[in-house]
């Protein structure tokens, strides 16, 4: 895709397309904390995070043998290595490592700011270009974040909570990046190429970190894990960067306001946690700035 075509507003059809590609992407990882919680209340975090990384790599490297795209350009490396390195590595480390102390509920409401780094990190590259009045709505929204991490922490701001910032950081790099590569490759070779230059981290992590007792694992964990493998890792990012190109970063983003609820019900639903009304005043909150931000981005 050329600069001159990308300078062409994208038409009706093809925004209503990116949107319906975005929410599939949303929906898909609005199950990834939850599913990530169940792996990881019975296996090891490190062990998720690689085993994840290494079984979507199996399916990227299926996808780049059958569809045989081109090789990505020398100045794509980098590029394709920031995505790998955050999305593939970043985030489920530490998110993987969070969810052992706190519910996926907990760590769901940091995920509502997603958004607004995936914005701040295109404010950056150049991709989106944010008015003034953008900046007290971002910073409104991690206030709101901060503050019920320190009111359900009894005061404080835990371990937990930073690894989720490390996440939410990690994410907005990871999209904001992804999507600039998607716009002259392809979204599924965008994301296959950062999980295959990923590989030789992954795999022997994994091997390393393999459980001593598999069959003591209940099924949940590997279900949670088999999710955030096939769902979360791959098919995910497929719709997700798709999206983003077809309807625009700035507007398919504003989808990812979802997210948080979709969550939420996922966790109330299949991990039994308790959603109470400072986690939805809370979402609430977020939802609310986010959707401000995003107008002005």
């Amino acid at each position: 895709m050329t600069d001159a075509a990308l300078a062409v507003p994208p038409s009706s059809s093809l925004i209503s397309r990116g949107l319906l590609y975005g929410f599939i992407g949303v929906a898909i990882f609005g199950g990834s904390l939850p599913a990530t919680r169940a792996a990881v209340l019975g296996l090891d975090p490190w062990f998720v995070s690689a085993a994840r990384a290494v079984g979507a790599a199996v399916l990227g490297g299926l996808w780049l043998m059958v569809m045989r795209p081109a090789l990505p350009a020398r100045r794509d490396w980098l590029g394709l290595a920031i995505v790998g390195a955050c999305v593939v590595i970043a985030f489920p480390v530490f998110t993987g490592l969070a969810l052992q102390f706190v519910p996926a509920s907990h760590g769901i409401l940091f995920v509502g700011l997603m958004p607004l780094a995936t914005c701040l990190v295109g404010a950056l590259i150049g991709t989106v270009r944010p008015r003034r009045a953008f900046w007290p709505w971002a910073v409104f929204g991690a206030v709101t974040v901060a503050g019920y991490a320190v009111y359900e922490g009894g005061g404080r701001f835990g371990a937990a909570d930073l690894l989720m910032v490390g996440a939410v950081i990690a994410t907005g790099i990871g999209y904001a990046e992804g999507a600039r590569l998607s716009h002259h490759m392809a979204p599924a070779a965008v994301i296959s190429w950062a999980l295959v230059v990923c590989l030789p981290l992954s795999l022997p992590a994994m091997v390393m970190t393999w459980p001593a007792a598999p069959e003591l694992v209940p099924a949940s964990a590997w279900i949670g894990l088999c999710y955030v493998t096939l769902f979360s890792m791959f098919i995910g990012f497929l719709f997700w960067y798709r999206g983003l190109v077809l309807g625009g970063t700035a507007r398919v983003s504003q989808i990812q306001l979802f997210q948080p609820f979709i969550g939420l019900g996922l966790a109330a639903v299949f991990l039994g946690e308790e959603v109470g009304w400072s986690l939805l005043l809370g979402s609430v909150m977020v939802t609310i700035s986010v959707a401000r931000a995003r107008r002005y981005a």
